[in-house]
């Protein structure tokens, strides 16, 4: 659905991305994720066709950027870290205007923007001027404009920035509910985004790609150890000391620092990766007597991964 090769963009002499690359298949919510100025925004607009790359080139839904740029434009949504919304217009009027505007037939317009709105919720706030919503309800027009016309492609760049907790679930969830209607490019520096709502991430940092995978697959790749989460019910140092003593454990964290005497306190367990230690240190909780309370793996976070990522790419570059 999406194809991008060797997209390079040169602000005078400074490269915002070079040599870009990747895939997005049909029906996907990918996350594309780095922190700011990695080069996000400036790979999303010429997807969309607002700016032309210096070099490379890219293909939406069968269509080049450069050479059918008006064929890509009708078949994506967009929605751009500033929502383009004209604050002095109603609801319902501007999402007319905009379905006007995409070529959406006028004897649909009126079925299509009613869909829209209660998919999106905003249909309680149709006729409220848009300068007078909250953040929330303009991110909800905002989405609601770049469905129209059921776009192939949806590209929401940064949608979640400046909500509040509440707000950014409720977004969390659309973006959720619309998996498999459209094919999503989800941009974004926040990581807990991207795990909840993607099924692939591409990483980029400095203007680089230095990652394209599932969260499952980068973890693999990265993490070299096995890694138990425990939560124990009994007296701190005898959990760790009998832990440490266990054959195939390699290091024991601690999570937090417990109580004086018997109380809940939760360690990390290291071991070989190819060596699954669950029944070996639960057995040893219930004939020692302690409660075990917990015990599950703990995988590598998607925040490790990408500080992991990042660290390995700049120790390369000043290698």
């Amino acid at each position: 659905m999406i194809e991008a090769e060797k997209l390079t963009k040169y602000y005078d002499k400074v490269a915002a991305i070079e040599d870009v690359s990747f895939t997005v298949d049909k029906g996907e919510i990918v996350g594309f994720l780095g922190p700011n100025g990695a080069g996000k925004t400036t790979t999303m607009r010429i997807l969309t066709g607002f700016l032309p790359p210096s070099s490379g080139t890219a293909r939406v839904a069968g269509h080049d950027i450069l050479t059918d740029s008006l064929q890509v434009r009708r078949r994506i949504g967009y929605l751009p870290e500033a929502v383009p919304l004209y604050t002095d217009m109603k609801v319902a009027a501007y999402l007319e205007f905009v379905a006007e505007v995409k070529g959406v037939e006028r004897r649909e317009r009126r079925r299509s923007i009613g869909q829209i709105m209660e998919k999106c919720r905003i249909v309680d706030v149709q006729r409220v001027l848009i300068g007078s919503l909250s953040r929330g309800y303009r991110q909800r027009v905002g989405i609601a404009q770049a469905l129209l016309k059921d776009p192939e492609v949806l590209i929401l760049d940064e949608p979640t920035v400046g909500l509040d907790p509440q707000q950014i679930i409720e977004i969390r969830q659309l973006i959720k509910e619309l998996s498999g209607q459209s094919t999503i490019i989800l941009s974004t520096h926040i990581l807990p985004e991207v795990s909840m709502v993607c099924q692939r991430v591409i990483i980029i940092n400095d203007g680089h790609i230095i990652a394209v995978d599932t969260p499952e697959n980068l973890t693999a790749r990265l993490q070299s150890s096995a890694k138990l989460l425990l939560t124990v019910d009994g007296p701190v140092g005898q959990v760790e000391e009998a832990l440490t003593r266990l054959p195939g454990v390699l290091r024991i964290e601690p999570k937090d620092e417990g109580k004086a005497g018997d109380a809940a306190v939760s360690f990390i367990v290291e071991s070989e990766r190819s060596r699954d230690l669950r029944r070996e240190v639960s057995r040893l909780i219930v004939d020692k007597g302690w409660g075990l309370l917990e015990l599950r793996p703990a995988d590598m976070t998607l925040e490790e991964i990408f500080i992991r990522l990042v660290t390995e790419e700049h120790q390369e570059v000043r290698g």
